[in-house]
């Protein structure tokens, strides 16, 4: 059996209605994501804890999965319509042959090297080096599997500074694959948090996986003292506004390190933590940067 993928282009105001639409008119999923995703045009959305998302990204893409014999041009036209919009917008229709997606996705993720000390293995993969340090973590429905540019530099500045029994807070944990990796590095206290409960379950269960004794929660189960080492990979425009806090949780000649900068954000971003810290870039991937430094 084969499917049909709709994609959609639209704007803040339309988005949502164009999705609901979708459903509406069959659609067996619909989502919404962002067109500059990953690109210098990227708009980071994100909430505090308490207080909800109400915001879409100004530039979208509206999707949608149908039956292969779903008349694709007159659902296009009812979901315009009710949204509000006098023709139907950008858009492209692909064919998605039916596969086996366990064995796609599997595939599509292969042991990564770190260092050559250091591993991120899936589990369904036999580790290359027994000997190394390895990290075994699933792809899953929270952010940081080690792929991705922002990670794995924050894994790389793990891998060299961490010397052992240093307290960590991992700012935003996601699957908790930094705080992990850095008890599993001989980091003594180690601890992890994040505003989504989804993610503090799968760092847990990650965590249990892997046999490391790192504490998850909410952000307010933070450490009370402050720590050796805070990271946090997360997006610039929330580390400017979590910067006191994040300062806060560090202790006088601790280490800080920040990651999801961008290179053109990188000095505003370092601008504002200069306030308590001495700070720079400490490595840079396809347009990322990682931020790091001591608090004086």
């Amino acid at each position: 059996m084969s499917w049909l993928s709709l994609k959609i282009e639209a704007d803040e105001q339309s988005a949502g209605r164009l999705s609901d639409a979708l459903l509406d008119l069959g659609a067996l999923s619909a989502g919404i994501e962002d067109a500059d995703a990953e690109t210098e045009h990227e708009q980071p959305i994100f909430g505090e804890p308490g207080e909800p998302v109400d915001s879409l990204w100004q530039h979208s893409i509206v999707s949608g999965l149908f039956p292969e014999e779903a008349d694709i041009p007159a659902i296009l036209a009812e979901a315009a319509a009710a949204a509000g919009l006098a023709e139907a917008p950008r858009h492209r229709v692909d064919k998605v042959e039916e596969q086996d997606w366990v064995r796609l996705t599997q595939s599509q993720f292969d042991p990564i090297m770190i260092s050559p000390r250091l591993w991120i293995i899936p589990t369904w993969h036999t580790a290359p080096d027994p000997s190394a340090i390895n990290l075994i973590l699933d792809p899953g429905l929270a952010f940081g599997t080690g792929s991705h540019p922002t990670t794995h530099l924050c894994l790389q500045w793990l891998e060299k500074h961490i010397r052992g029994g240093e307290s960590v807070l991992d700012y935003g944990c996601g699957s908790g694959i930094l705080a992990i990796t850095a008890k599993k590095l001989g980091a003594g206290n180690v601890h992890g948090v994040d505003i989504d409960p989804q993610a503090v379950v799968a760092s847990r269960q990650n965590a249990e996986q892997n046999r490391v004794d790192a504490g998850f929660g909410l952000p307010d189960t933070a450490p009370k003292t402050p720590v050796d080492i805070v990271v946090a990979n997360i997006l610039a425009n929330p580390l400017k506004v979590l910067a006191p806090a994040l300062a806060q949780a560090v202790r006088h000649d601790g280490q800080i390190v920040l990651s999801g900068v961008l290179a053109p954000q990188a000095e505003e971003t370092l601008a504002i933590y200069r306030q308590w810290f001495d700070i720079g870039v400490a490595g840079e991937t396809d347009g990322w940067v990682c931020l790091a430094g001591t608090k004086r």
